[in-house]
């Protein structure tokens, strides 16, 4: 029938918490004041729920100005802790501290444990509750060799840029000692691999690290920064092993 309002768009099956920061996402893509009825179409909701949710934020410190009729704008400096993840974001963050949590040393694997404590802790209870109840999980793995305290120094030489002496074993068993600048530390299914220069073949070089038997970090730095050796090493192909 002519002269009938249009009935409210139908709400999406979302969480409280889910609602709240997609407004809080759609008013920062808005430069500029944004009509009620807009945020409403863009979000999913009816009119009543936005200025409820409005409401909230500005209940927890939100700086939203305007009001119904006018328009409402968020300015810059408002973050919201117990809100700054989707449930997609937060089944990513408990799906690779899980993996972490198994497949790291255990300085690393502790450390994965507590980021899921600490965002549990100040996530609303809605959802706190999909960190335990999370269906997805890390399958087992066969152990990877090396152990946790060869794998937590060659972490702390790559963060402090230092040089390492290792003795490394190539497939056959024979040995020989080297001097490297660690810059990567990767994490494969069966293996784990550290990328660095190599000294004395004057060249970047990949080691597993179930194949180097002694690892000793020094107090020197190597003489380029981590930053600059991982552009230049991404731009290469086919970097052979040891």
């Amino acid at each position: 029938m002519s002269g009938c309002a249009n009935p409210p768009p139908p709400e999406k099956p979302l969480s409280r918490a889910q609602r709240l920061l997609d407004l809080i996402q759609a008013l920062r893509r808005h430069r500029r004041a944004v009509a009620g009825a807009v945020l409403a179409e863009e979000l999913g909701v009816s009119l009543r729920t936005l200025y409820r949710d409005i409401d909230t934020l500005k209940a927890q410190g939100a700086h939203i100005e305007g009001e119904a009729g006018v328009g409402y704008v968020l300015r810059s400096g408002f973050m919201l802790p117990p809100l700054m993840f989707s449930e997609e974001e937060i089944e990513a963050l408990v799906l690779g501290s899980r993996w972490v949590s198994q497949r790291a040393d255990g300085a690393l694997a502790k450390a994965a444990q507590n980021v899921l404590a600490k965002i549990g802790a100040v996530l609303p209870e809605d959802l706190k509750a999909g960190i335990e109840a999370s269906g997805l999980l890390i399958g087992p793995g066969k152990p990877i060799a090396a152990g946790g305290a060869e794998l937590a120094a060659l972490r702390q030489a790559i963060r402090s840029e230092r040089r390492m002496r290792i003795a490394y074993a190539d497939e056959a068993g024979s040995v020989t000692s080297r001097t490297v600048w660690p810059f990567v530390l990767a994490f494969y299914d069966r293996v784990r691999v550290v990328a660095a220069w190599c000294e004395m073949r004057q060249g970047y070089r990949h080691f597993r690290t179930d194949r180097i038997t002694v690892l000793e970090v020094t107090p020197q730095r190597y003489p380029r920064r981590r930053a600059a050796l991982l552009k230049e090493w991404r731009t290469l192909r086919d970097i052979p092993e040891q």
